[in-house]
This record gives C-alpha cells, structure tokens and sequence, in this order.
C-alpha cells in the first residue's frame, strides 16, 4: 500500500480542514473577498499567465474568487535565462497587476490564504513548500513537483503530516483535446494509449521531469494510474517510454526534440480509436485550481502523482540498463529508503 494511502492522525486533521474550506467556498459564493492568493517563484510564464487570468477585471465565473496578492520571485541562476525571466515577470506583476513583490517566502505567508509555487526549478521545491506546509496554507505546486522521486516523496509526506491540501498537475491534463478521451463512449474502455509532447532535456532534472511531464500525464490522464513497470529507447532526437499496466494494457510515451512542437495522444478502446491533439491553454487548470482552493479537495490524488513521477524516474533507470524494463515499485522503493535513512 503506498505510504500517502494510509488511514493516519495527518489524515484526520485533513478530514477536519475540508469542511473548513467548503465553508469559506460558500462565503466566496455569498460575495465575501476573494481569496488572497500567492505566488513562489516568478521564474516561468505561468506566474505571469496565472495572474492575468485570476486577476482580470471581469474574471471568467470559473475562476472568480481567488486574487493574486504577494509574490515572492525566488530564482535558480544555473538555468539558462531564468535570471532575465525573474526580472521580466516580477516587473509585469508588480508594475501591471499591482502584486506586492515580498523578500522572503514567511513574509508571503503573512498576506495569504493560498499558494501558488510555480518556480520552474523544481529542485528548491521542496524547501519552498515545507513553510507552506507549516503555516498550513493550501497549495498547487506546478511541474515538476520535485527535482528527484526522493524529494517527491518528501513533499508528500510533509503534506500529508500537517494536513495540508496540495495537489500538482501539467496543464495538459485539463487540455479539452485530452479530456475529450477519458470516458468518452466513442471509445469504449481504453486498452492503450500513445501520448506525445516535446521533451527538452535540463541538466539539473531527470529527463522527463522537465518538460516530458506534459506527455507522460496525459498518458495518464487517459491510462489512469496502475502502470508496473516500463522501458526506454533513446536516441538524441526522441524518447520512447513504453509502461505495462495491469490487466495487460499497454502506453507509451514519445517525448520529441526534432519537429513540430505539439502534445496529444491517440487513445485505443474497446469501440473505437480517437487522437486528441493541440494545448488548450492555462484556464482549464487554472479553473481545478481555483475550484481545489475553494474546497479543500484535490482533483488528482498524491498517490497518482508519485506514480507519474515513478514512471519517469523508472525511465532513466531504464536508460541506465540500456533499455531493460524497471519497475515503479522499485524505484519507489530506492526512493522511500533514502528517505528513511535521512529521518533516522
């Protein structure tokens, strides 16, 4: 059983803070003030897209509710143009949409009641969120969730200790060209699936973490979560991630670095075989976030999350064994004893 399933004391102080936020949904509902929200890390376009979206002058009705009030820009130097983009963006919210831009992630907490950690590095995730999770703030952590399993399992588990709603998503989940195939009846129960989306490599990232994110959680999104183990073809123009899931269904993933720069997936079914393509922009997730923020309830579980970072992670393994097929469990398993070690 995965560790973020069990029935614990953090779990019960979750069960007592959702009806809590319900009733502060249903005050936004009633006309009360907009959520106070903010964001950690002003080194990707999200933050600046996030924010126009949230807030505009007549925000669409699915993502009225929450403002964006404070920003702390945070920065990671050893990626290339992030320095020129921190400057860029933190310019934008604070001379445009009137964000105060804050000095440190407490002081943000201070003007908040909810948190948006969008830094593009997903290596000081972790101790960007632990705050966070002190101070008990619910939080959307964009992709990458972490910079390695290990810290993925961290972040969980510190969630998960303080009760703390949290849930991390690429956008492509909620793109319509990828919605239109879970549980479309044109298709029937889905047998397999290829997804695709461009997958540039970062230095300081597991491969896929970086931007292969994109096609490997719409292969989830119309897979659903179960898959065992997977193998990896590499050449330095292209990724081919192929995952085994129970009952013998069968995904991959082809991550691309030469031609068009485009997402989709083509879904088999037991009816019939249709090809969702295109991005449908930011909004669609924006709206499960401002929805999860008034609620309390996450729209994808901490358990399917892992399991999404476990296949990638399974992924480089398997380029290290030239090819050969690798486990989730296992590297799961690595992972949680490099964590277990630590806290000893």
């Amino acid at each position: 059983m995965s560790r973020f399933a069990r029935l614990t004391p953090a779990s019960l102080v979750l069960a007592t803070l959702l009806p809590l936020a319900s009733t502060r949904a249903g005050a936004q509902d009633a006309g009360a003030k907009p959520l106070r929200a903010g964001i950690i890390g002003l080194d990707t376009s999200h933050a600046v897209a996030f924010t126009r979206s949230l807030n505009a002058p007549e925000p669409k009705p699915e993502l009225a509710g929450v403002r964006v009030v404070a920003a702390y820009p945070g920065g990671s130097p050893d990626i290339e143009g992030n320095t020129k983009h921190v400057e860029e963006y933190t310019r934008e919210l604070r001379d445009v949409h009137k964000v105060e831009i804050v000095g440190s992630i407490d002081a943000l907490l201070a003007k908040v009641d909810v948190v948006l950690l969008e830094s593009v590095d997903g290596r000081p995730h972790l101790a960007q969120a632990e705050p966070v999770f002190r101070a008990r703030k619910p939080v959307f952590i964009d992709k990458p969730v972490a910079g390695s399993l290990a810290d993925a399992v961290r972040i969980g588990r510190l969630a998960e200790r303080s009760g703390t709603p949290w849930f991390s998503s690429s956008a492509l989940r909620y793109s319509p060209s990828i919605r239109k195939l879970a549980g479309n009846p044109a298709i029937g129960d889905v047998v397999g699936c290829d997804a695709f989306s461009p997958s540039p490599l970062e230095p300081h990232h597991p491969d896929l973490f970086w931007y292969g994110i994109h096609g490997v959680e719409t292969l989830y999104t119309v897979m659903g979560p179960g898959c065992i183990s997977v193998s990896r073809v590499r050449t330095d123009d292209a990724d081919v991630v192929t995952g085994t899931w129970r009952g013998g269904r069968v995904g991959t993933f082809r991550g691309t670095r030469r031609g068009p720069h485009d997402y989709g997936a083509l879904a088999f079914g037991a009816k019939g075989i249709v090809l969702g393509q295109g991005f449908g922009g930011y909004e669609p997730l924006l709206a499960e976030v401002v929805k999860f923020f008034r609620t309390g309830r996450p729209p994808v579980s901490a358990k399917e999350t892992l399991e999404i970072y476990a296949f990638m992670e399974a992924a480089d393994e398997s380029k290290r064994r030239g090819g050969a097929a690798v486990t989730l469990e296992s590297v799961l398993a690595h992972a949680r004893e490099e964590v277990d070690r630590e806290s000893r």
